[in-house]
């Protein structure tokens, strides 16, 4: 989250009337994330969340909303995008996208324990299963075709060494995705970005799970695989904490039972995922967007993980 755009009280007071949530009673701007603006907003009605989206289309919309409202049809914590009182999911102001939705409870924890993991990867798995029957197709925007064009823009502002083995990775990723057995993989609709500051914890349950503007449709094991390089490693080092991840992924395999198959792919798809938020957080230092309030992160993160994903041999599995 984050704010590119600053709204005037006047602004807000008009998008206001277009919802049937009552009068506004104060709105703050969110600093965390980097891709929309975000505000806290409250009403006589409930909290919720305003986002206006400055980089997706009017047309990749509907994908995202959707999905959220058919998961929270499904009773998963995830926030229920409100109608307008035109019974739209979303409308626009100053010509970008806006959509309204439930703020949850709880809030975002550091260090996880083995348990709250375990939670995390039940949660996952009743997701892709839940969004089996959702009848949208949205190809993944920061999938490998971002990658290459992504490492493209940046080669201006790298050394040779760090280009070479984004360059190099990206070759690999490549062969991987043209690969027919990937192609058989378990797929639909993926969260993308399931990182620590994404699952609010109210006391010993998931409050709710935020933040599906990464969301698309791809394998399932790149979702777990983004979802375990965050939550079940040392942040510093990357490397892992094996005690949460097997918490996570048993959690996960007693839901929805990964396949043989995705064990072969399991070393790629970590490497595939330490890669994508590599490039993404480079993307973000050097060619940023200017904002009222941001918060960019620290690239390094990644690039460290993903040079122990290479040479990895005691990858946590079931």
């Amino acid at each position: 989250m984050a704010v590119f755009t600053a709204l005037k009280h006047e602004e807000v007071l008009a998008l206001l009337n277009r919802y049937p949530l009552g009068a506004l009673l104060d709105i703050k701007g969110v600093s965390s994330g980097i891709e929309n603006s975000n505000f806290f907003l409250t009403t006589g009605t409930g909290r919720y969340v305003l986002t206006i989206f400055e980089r997706l289309e009017f047309s990749q919309l509907p994908f995202y909303l959707g999905l959220m409202k058919h998961l929270a049809a499904h009773q998963l914590p995830v926030p229920e995008p409100f109608e307008t009182k035109e019974h739209t999911l979303f409308t626009q102001i100053r010509g970008k996208p806006v959509a309204i939705v439930a703020r949850l409870p709880g809030r975002a924890i550091e260090s996880p324990a083995p348990d709250q993991c375990a939670l995390v990867g039940q949660f996952l798995a009743r997701m892709h299963l839940a969004a089996r029957d959702y009848p949208v197709f949205q190809p993944n925007l920061r999938g490998i075709g971002w990658w290459k064009h992504a490492t493209g823009s940046l080669e201006p502002f790298l050394t040779d060494e760090v280009l070479h083995n984004l360059v190099e990775e990206v070759i690999y990723q490549d062969g991987v995705n043209r690969s027919s057995d990937f192609e058989k993989l378990p797929a639909g609709p993926i969260h993308g970005d399931l990182f620590r500051d994404n699952v609010l914890f109210d006391g010993d349950k998931i409050g709710g799970v935020i933040d599906f503007y990464f969301a698309a449709c791809g394998p399932w094991l790149f979702d777990l695989a983004i979802t375990v390089n965050d939550w079940c490693v040392d942040l510093d080092s990357g490397a892992f904490d094996h005690e949460k991840a097997a918490s996570l992924l048993r959690a996960y395999h007693a839901v929805r039972p990964l396949q043989e198959q995705e064990h072969v792919y399991w070393g790629a798809m970590l490497r595939g995922a330490a890669l994508r938020f590599w490039i993404s957080r480079l993307y973000d230092l050097y060619l940023p967007r200017p904002a009222a309030v941001l918060q960019p992160h620290d690239p390094s993160r990644f690039e460290r993980m993903l040079k122990l994903r290479v040479r990895e041999r005691d990858l946590p599995w079931l």
